[in-house]
């Protein structure tokens, strides 16, 4: 079930890089979660933590009992008038599926970023009927493809011929 968005006004976005093995582009993050906001009329604070598979998996093993980092987790607010809620991103995972996903680390940022975010709205893509992930494409294809190709291109394999 989504929570009702807090009737605070705007929605605002806190940032916090816990992290150094990234400059994380702060601004493309903000850019792509107020264009969420604004499509999905959402209103109210939402707090992103960048930080290493250390928090990650003590998180992950303190509150859903798996003992192993993984590549974000989403904290709903407690009510409405206390804020959206918390994302926690870790940079390591997430550079490890960039690699595997052929994608930019700044992009797997995005798209973690936007994940977690639906999370705190209420959407949960492992109980619902593809309600959420039909919903983040949808965002994808609106607020990650303006900013150039998902991948960087590879110059073409030359053959030699023997």
């Amino acid at each position: 079930m989504k929570r009702e968005p807090p009737s605070t006004g705007a929605f605002s976005l806190v940032i916090v890089d816990r992290q150094r093995k990234h400059a994380v582009r702060k601004q493309d993050i903000r850019q792509v979660l107020q264009g969420a906001a604004v499509q999905l009329k959402v209103e109210g604070e939402l707090a992103i933590v960048f930080a290493g598979d250390a928090l990650l998996r003590r998180l992950n093993r303190d509150y859903r009992f798996k003992d192993k980092p993984t590549d974000v987790l989403s904290f709903p607010g407690p009510d409405k008038d206390m804020g959206l809620g918390d994302v926690i991103i870790s940079v390591e995972t997430a550079r490890d599926n960039a690699a595997r996903f052929g994608r930019p680390l700044d992009r797997e940022l995005e798209i973690l970023a936007l994940h977690g975010f639906l999370h705190v709205l209420g959407y949960d893509h492992e109980t619902d009927q593809g309600e959420m992930d039909a919903l983040e494409k949808q965002l994808r294809r609106r607020l990650l493809t303006q900013k150039g190709p998902s991948a960087p291109r590879r110059p073409p394999s030359i053959r030699i011929a023997a």
